[in-house]
């Protein structure tokens, strides 16, 4: 699987992606995160993740943007107010993001929906994450900075900071100290992980921005 060239603007706080497209080759994207492309470049909506999309309040379709008649540029600009990452995917593992976090992948890349349950719900984030698998580059944006942390053993992460995670890490959705803390400690839900791999949160919450 042939790499995409691509380099970031603006990080870590209004990121933008630039990636060269070769003749012939497609890039799955986000819809409506395009902001510029050459003339060369062609466009085809299909429908992503399955009909589960439908609840986590993003887009259920995905634009796919195919180099014709020699290579293009095109520029992606994601929604979020944040940075912007990169990870190949080799095809032996994948990653686990949150339901706004996928931003573009090679064609080669899988994005399945996965539903977190009722504790998912309560706790203030989407229903579902975003499965990636498969082989090839895979670009992921935040609310905030992006920090990478290493994970040997166990971790725990407040839910709203989460941005991605290894899919070879076990995780838990709880609460932190007993229902009193729940409601008055402002904390809230978190994950706990278990096991060996990598995890992406970023900086800020969206649910305070929000209210």
């Amino acid at each position: 699987m042939e790499k995409f060239d691509f380099n970031f603007d603006c990080k870590p706080d209004y990121g933008l992606l630039t990636v060269e497209i070769p003749n012939n080759i497609t890039l799955k994207v986000e819809a409506s995160s395009m902001a510029s492309m050459d003339k060369n470049i062609k466009m085809k909506t299909k429908m992503k993740g399955g009909l589960g999309r439908i609840f986590t309040g993003e887009s259920i379709f995905i634009n796919e943007f195919t180099a014709e008649n020699g290579p293009g540029e095109i520029k992606i600009a994601p929604s979020a107010p944040g940075d912007l990452e990169h990870i190949y995917l080799d095809g032996s593992s994948g990653i686990m993001l949150q339901s706004s976090g996928y931003l573009a992948s090679s064609k080669e890349i899988n994005i399945d929906t996965k539903w977190q349950g009722l504790k998912g719900f309560f706790s203030g984030e989407g229903l579902f994450l975003a499965k990636c698998t498969g082989k090839g580059d895979l670009w992921f944006n935040s609310y905030g900075g992006i920090l990478e942390i290493d994970v040997k053993d166990s971790y725990i992460i407040d839910t709203g900071h989460i941005v991605a995670f290894s899919d070879t890490l076990d995780y838990s959705i709880t609460k932190l100290g007993g229902y009193k803390s729940l409601f008055l400690s402002g904390e809230g839900l978190v994950c706990k992980f278990k096991g060996e791999g990598k995890i992406w949160i970023q900086t800020k919450k969206v649910m305070p921005f929000a209210l």
